[in-house]
């Protein structure tokens, strides 16, 4: 017998393997394992990316204009809230505010059922990839509304949970962060023969981009100071590790880069681990999911200062911060690294001390205790 019943909405629990669904599904896994009943509602596809945890009802929705890999939810249907009234769960946990966000939020206030949510997508910082950013007004109020009607509000790191506080965010806001799977990402997966296969000579220095390859991670300042660095120093390498729609253009920009298209499992930990730095300038990150597996497989990080990153890389510690408009810094900070090896492995070991805090037994047990505290167990 369960201890409780929770109904999760999402925009991607399956269609898509990021994150934001990697990470959903690893936490009601967990759930399960601890007899909490879930049902997950959310889009999906024919042919999902990846085989989800718990017991999934579909939703009506749509390709996003300009991204199809994208499914935006149009509605709770009469199917789906047929579900969710025989399911009658004791707790409401949105993780997005989109269309059907709104729909759970409005079903729980008819119902006063408890609600909370997750924030996992820092949707304003996508605004201006798509010159949008003169929506962003309307946008916070609608989330400042929304937000404001969780019991709790579950963020990733403290800088967001102050972020989201500047922006007028009124909730009772908790940090759930994020794990790692310190067996799986780790430095022993580092390979003569896996960096010769790529093409990687033993005293070149690996600049690896982990990530789907969209324009809002930032690629093209990625490829900026990649090329401008490789005119001067002939010995550093790009690894580009992920796929996505900018990939084509990407390849015009950086032709000399190895590509080794989306990879999971071992493929995945070993090309990490036989990087050398990671640099992801990215600032529309809400924690970096990457940052901390190119830390686990003891990589110095140079990311974007951005509220994602800035949680897991300590400036001049286990890597360098620097804000996305100065693409000097960027340039000036791997270039001391590639430079200086002794410095490089310096870092490299403090990431690998500061990734061991990441348990996700522990981070998905902080979540449940949260759970417990809205319930009143």
């Amino acid at each position: 017998m369960s201890r409780f019943k929770v109904a999760l909405f999402t925009g991607n629990y399956n269609h898509i393997r990021d994150g934001v669904s990697l990470t959903l599904n690893r936490m009601v896994k967990f759930m399960l394992e601890n007899d909490i009943e879930f049902r997950i509602f959310g889009p999906t596809i024919d042919q999902p990316a990846l085989e989800h945890e718990g017991t999934f009802v579909s939703v009506p929705s749509v390709s996003l204009p300009g991204r199809p890999e994208y499914r935006v939810s149009t509605s709770l249907s009469s199917e789906a809230k047929r579900h969710l009234h025989e399911f009658d769960p004791d707790l409401v946990h949105i993780a997005t505010p989109d269309l059907l966000g709104y729909k759970a939020l409005r079903w729980a206030m008819d119902f006063d059922k408890p609600v909370v949510s997750s924030y996992h997508t820092h949707f304003t910082s996508y605004l201006k990839y798509y010159k949008l950013s003169f929506l962003e007004p309307l946008l916070w109020k609608y989330l400042n509304w929304f937000y404001g009607h969780c019991e709790q509000l579950y963020v990733p790191t403290p800088s967001m949970a102050e972020w989201l506080e500047e922006m007028g965010v009124v909730a009772d806001l908790k940090i759930w962060s994020r794990g790692i799977d310190t067996d799986h990402f780790n430095p022993e997966n580092r390979s003569d023969d896996w960096r010769k296969k790529h093409g990687f000579k033993p005293d070149d220095v690996v600049v690896s981009f982990v990530s789907r390859l969209v324009w809002e991670k930032n690629l093209k300042l990625y490829a900026d100071v990649v090329k401008r660095l490789q005119e001067k120093y002939k010995n550093l390498k790009a690894m580009i590790v992920g796929d996505g729609p900018a990939g084509d253009e990407l390849k015009q920009i950086l032709p000399n880069a190895v590509y080794t298209g989306f990879l999971t499992g071992d493929e995945l930990s070993k090309a990490y681990a036989n990087s050398d730095i990671f640099f992801f300038p990215s600032d529309t990150e809400t924690f970096g999911n990457v940052t901390l597996e190119a830390m686990a497989s003891g990589l110095p990080c140079v990311v974007a200062d951005a509220v994602g990153s800035k949680s897991l890389v300590d400036h001049g510690g286990n890597g360098y911060l620097a804000p996305v408009e100065k693409s000097d810094l960027f340039y000036s900070y791997i270039e001391k690294l590639v430079l200086n090896p002794d410095l490089r492995q310096k870092m490299a070991n403090a990431s690998l001390q500061k990734a061991g805090n990441y348990s996700w037994q522990n981070i998905n047990g902080k979540l449940l205790s949260y759970y417990e505290q809205v319930l009143d167990l």
